[in-house]
């Protein structure tokens, strides 16, 4: 789908953007997310975080320890993705409020955060991680975003590399942007379709 096929008609004006943190604002590579699943013993089909949860609480917390050191890892070596400081700039000057949903820790953003020229995180009216809300595919961050951003979720647009980027935004009626590496999606059969699909971040600026 080409950025410039993409139709919006009969939909709310967007007034706030929400992005996807690794992998989406940083550039993809620095969290090895299958060697992190070899180390915790989860299955190569699992996510994480879902296998998390079927763990008792003592040997959840362990692998969570070994999570947040990954993390934070990565963090402290990630870069900005092309394009990803000059649009959220951009974002910044039209005054659109901007938010983090992310299935990462807070710490591990702080840090990745800090890599970003002329971008703080104060810049952000909303950073949503595990600690605050059921991670995405669920919507329940979406809705907490766009709550405290002061808009309606329909007045959204979700932007991520992930299928479960898209299908949180689609469950909470977002207009839901999926950033593809090389061209190549990462959606799955009976998934929801994106509502736009570009490889650069600064393509969505052509939205708003």
């Amino acid at each position: 789908m080409s950025i410039n096929k993409i139709k919006r008609n009969g939909q709310r004006p967007i007034k706030g953007v929400l992005f996807d943190f690794d992998g989406t604002l940083t550039y993809p590579g620095a969290l090895d997310f299958n060697a992190i699943r070899r180390e915790m013993g989860c299955p190569e089909d699992r996510p994480i975080l879902e296998y998390l949860e079927t763990q008792e609480p003592v040997r959840r917390s362990e692998l969570l320890k070994i999570l947040e050191s990954k993390e934070e890892k990565a963090a402290e070596r990630s870069i900005p993705n092309k394009g990803a400081e000059k649009c959220l700039a951009v974002l910044l000057e039209k005054g659109l409020p901007l938010g983090i949903l992310t299935r990462n820790s807070l710490r591990s953003v702080r840090v990745a955060l800090e890599r970003f020229n002329g971008i703080k995180i104060e810049d952000f009216s909303s950073i949503i991680t595990r600690e605050d809300s059921l991670p995405k595919p669920h919507p329940g961050g979406i809705y907490k975003a766009a709550g405290q951003m002061g808009i309606l979720p329909s007045e959204l647009m979700m932007v991520g590399d992930f299928r479960f980027d898209v299908m949180a935004g689609k469950a909470a009626g977002a207009f839901s942007v999926l950033l593809t590496s090389n061209g190549r999606s990462v959606m799955a059969p009976g998934d929801p379709e994106p509502d736009g699909i570009v490889d650069d971040l600064l393509e969505i600026l052509k939205l708003i």
